[in-house]
């Protein structure tokens, strides 16, 4: 229990890090492996393949088997509680939702692996974060826009971390990150279905780039 709990400590203080998420949105079996690693050589240690992906669940295992602990691995498009073991017997420990459902959350929570629900009015983050979510997923967050996350964040307990997924990009990262979203979610910008581990490579070296630059110019304006 020990390993595991210094694993999860890794882990965790690796998104806080770097607090991007790779969506891996229709990776294929033979090919999660090499893409992921082009992920983690670029610097991402956290990666999700959606469920409408072909054969996620073996995409997840193959992420799995491949690159090391730090790294955080599991499922978006997560709707129900059997989706959450099926996640977790694949050996994922992120479960990503596009809503809020106290089941998916709360089995998640008895698993001990991380969740974060989709959330859009202070009402569901509230809803999610007694149900045992840390994690937000503002979603679509194109939407909402930064001034949500702002208004979002007067509301909510300290310890609530909003992600923004949907429609964020190198070029507006700014804009979020001085609203007050503490990590994003990256889809199509980081990959599209087909691409080589080459070409991810080097779009997830640009948007690390654009968020530490990004991180620095909000910090440098807030002190």
């Amino acid at each position: 229990m020990t390993g595991q709990t210094d694993i999860r400590h890794t882990q965790e203080a690796a998104l806080k890090t770097l607090p991007l998420i790779a969506i891996l949105r229709g990776v294929k079996p033979d090919e999660a492996g090499e893409v992921g690693s082009a992920l983690y050589a670029a610097g991402f240690r956290c990666i999700e393949v959606p469920l409408n992906s072909p054969d996620p669940l073996l995409s997840i295992k193959a992420l799995v088997d491949t690159l090391p602990d730090d790294c955080i691995l599991g499922a978006g498009t997560v709707l129900n509680s059997s989706q959450v073991d099926e996640v977790h017997k694949a050996g994922g420990i992120l479960i990503v939702a596009p809503n809020t459902r106290g089941p998916v959350i709360r089995r998640a929570t008895a698993l001990e692996m991380m969740v974060m629900p989709g959330v859009a009015t202070a009402t569901e983050a509230l809803k999610a974060i007694r149900c045992g979510a840390r994690y937000l997923k503002l979603f679509p967050a194109s939407t909402y826009g930064p001034d949500h996350v702002r208004a979002l964040s007067a509301v909510l307990p300290t310890q609530a971390q909003i992600f923004a997924v949907g429609g964020v990009s190198a070029s507006n990262m700014n804009q979020w990150i001085s609203a007050g979203a503490k990590g994003f979610g990256i889809g199509s910008d980081i990959y599209k279905a087909g691409d080589s581990p080459g070409a991810v490579y080097r779009k997830a070296v640009l948007l690390i780039r654009a968020f530490q630059e990004a991180q620095s110019k909000t910090e440098s304006s807030q002190s």
